[in-house]
C-alpha cells in the first residue's frame, strides 16, 4: 500500500510492507529513494506516521544523500549494479582473502547481487552472498560485512561461539554494527 505523508515541507511517498516475521516497526530508504514500512502484524498501520515522524531527521537525510548522488558518480562509480558488480566482487575477495588467513574456513562460491534490504548471507553449502552497494561503504563496515558472513561458514547461527569468532578479528564489532544500523 502505497502512502504520502509530509516531512519538513516535503511530500514524501512511502510504501508499507505487512510483514509475519518482523518483530518492530522498521523503515529503509533506498538508493533509489524508495522508502518502505514493513509493518509487524501485531502493529497497527496508525502506528506507521509516528513513527515516521520520529524517524523524520534520518529519512530527509538518506533521501538528500541518495537524490545528491543518482546519476552522479560516487569514488568514479555510479550507484548502477551492473557498473559495481566487478568492483564489488574484487572487495569481497580481497577482504576474505586477508581475514581468511586468520579463519581458514572452505568456501564454495562468492556472488554478488542486487538485495533491497540485506548486506549479505551464507549458506548452508558454503556460498557467500554480497550486495553491490558494500563498494560505497566505508573500508571498516565493508570489512564487518564480509567477517560477518564468513564466520558463519564456522558457526550458521548468531550463538555466543559466533561472535567470538566475528570478536577474534573485529574486537570493536558490536561498534560497527551500530555505526552500519544509524548511518546505512
Amino acid at each position: 500500500m502505497i502512502k504520502e505523508i509530509t516531512l519538513y515541507d516535503r511530500k514524501i511517498s512511502y510504501y508499507i510492507r505487512r510483514s509475519s516475521r518482523a518483530k518492530r516497526l522498521r523503515i529503509a530508504v533506498y538508493c533509489n529513494c524508495d522508502v518502505v514500512v514493513t509493518l509487524p502484524h501485531h502493529k497497527d498501520i496508525d502506528d506507521v506516521e509516528s513513527y515516521l515522524r520520529d524517524k523524520s531527521k534520518w529519512i530527509s537525510e538518506k533521501l538528500n544523500y541518495f537524490r545528491e548522488a543518482k546519476g552522479l558518480k560516487i569514488k568514479n562509480k555510479s550507484l548502477n549494479f551492473d557498473d559495481n558488480k566487478e568492483s564489488a566482487n574484487k572487495l569481497a575477495m580481497r577482504i576474505i582473502k586477508k581475514f581468511n588467513k586468520v579463519y581458514g574456513f572452505k568456501y564454495n562460491k562468492v556472488t554478488i547481487k542486487n538485495h533491497k534490504s540485506k548486506w549479505g548471507s551464507c549458506s548452508k553449502k558454503g556460498n557467500l552472498n554480497f550486495n553491490y552497494r558494500i563498494v560505497f561503504l566505508p573500508k571498516h563496515l565493508a570489512q564487518y560485512i564480509v567477517v560477518h558472513e564468513l564466520c558463519h561458514l564456522g558457526e550458521l547461527n548468531h550463538s555466543q561461539k559466533y561472535w567470538r569468532l566475528v570478536e577474534k578479528t573485529l574486537p570493536n564489532y558490536k561498534e560497527l554494527i551500530d555505526e552500519l544500523k544509524r548511518n546505512y
